[in-house]
């Protein structure tokens, strides 16, 4: 089962540089997939697509980052993006810092239908910068801050890190049970299908979206929202 509130997972910022993107003996015994080595987008594409962007999206300093959208700049193609696979029952983890004023997301059990962006499908683990980006206002309760289920439930504890600081992340996805982890902290938990999750997706934004949390196996996905995002230490353990 999931671990408890209280007892945390061990998730880490302060990585080596000898184990930063790279699984450790541990964790390679545990079976553990590395989903980004540092250097190459191998695993990834882009949503809907058959290879990875051409621009959007870079691999710079151990990290994967997502580009800003400079107004009037043609060029930039970009767009979400998902590991090429799908998983049911998973345990991921990663790191993420934002730029000042941005907002960005990481999808879980999203579905890939033509000419359907991934939210439709896809529950949503909310990055943003808290402090400048006008979302942290918006939504319910503080549902639309970093951590949170998108528009659905708030992360409590609020714990993220200030803009441009790295923060650990983890979604343990469980026979619809699911957690998310921040900074090693417990702050968002539901069960996916009950009449009580109904109601909470019946008055979000997602309400509309008859596709919105209905699979069970599905895609990751990091989300292009126009600004600087850094991923890094990106990997699931299968159960």
């Amino acid at each position: 089962m999931p671990p408890s509130k209280s007892a945390g997972t061990g998730a880490e910022t302060e990585n080596t540089e000898e184990s930063m993107n790279a699984l450790t003996q541990k964790e390679q015994k545990e079976g553990w997939i590395l989903m980004f080595d540092g250097e190459t987008t191998i695993g990834w594409r882009g949503y809907n697509q058959t290879s990875f962007p051409e621009s959007g999206w870079v691999t710079e300093d151990g990290t994967l980052r997502c580009t800003v959208n400079i107004p009037g700049d043609t060029g930039r193609i970009g767009g979400d993006i998902i590991y090429d696979a799908k998983f049911k029952d998973f345990h991921l983890k990663l790191e993420w810092k934002i730029d000042k004023i941005g907002n960005s997301g990481i999808f879980y059990l999203g579905q890939e239908i033509p000419d359907t962006p991934i939210w439709n499908s896809a529950p949503e683990l909310q990055i943003l910068d808290n402090e400048r980006h006008p979302d942290s206002n918006l939504g319910r309760d503080g549902n639309r801050k970093a951590g949170s289920l998108y528009d659905i439930i708030p992360a409590v504890p609020q714990n993220s890190k200030p803009a441009l600081e790295w923060n650990s992340i983890e979604v343990i996805v469980e026979k619809g049970h699911v957690l998310h982890i921040m900074n090693g902290i417990q702050v968002v938990e539901y069960q996916m299908g009950t009449s009580e999750w109904h109601e909470m997706v019946r008055q979000s934004k997602f309400s509309e979206f008859a596709e919105f949390g209905k699979y069970r196996e599905g895609f990751i996905g990091l989300q292009d929202h126009g600004n600087n995002v850094w991923y890094r230490n990106i990997r699931i353990k299968p159960f």
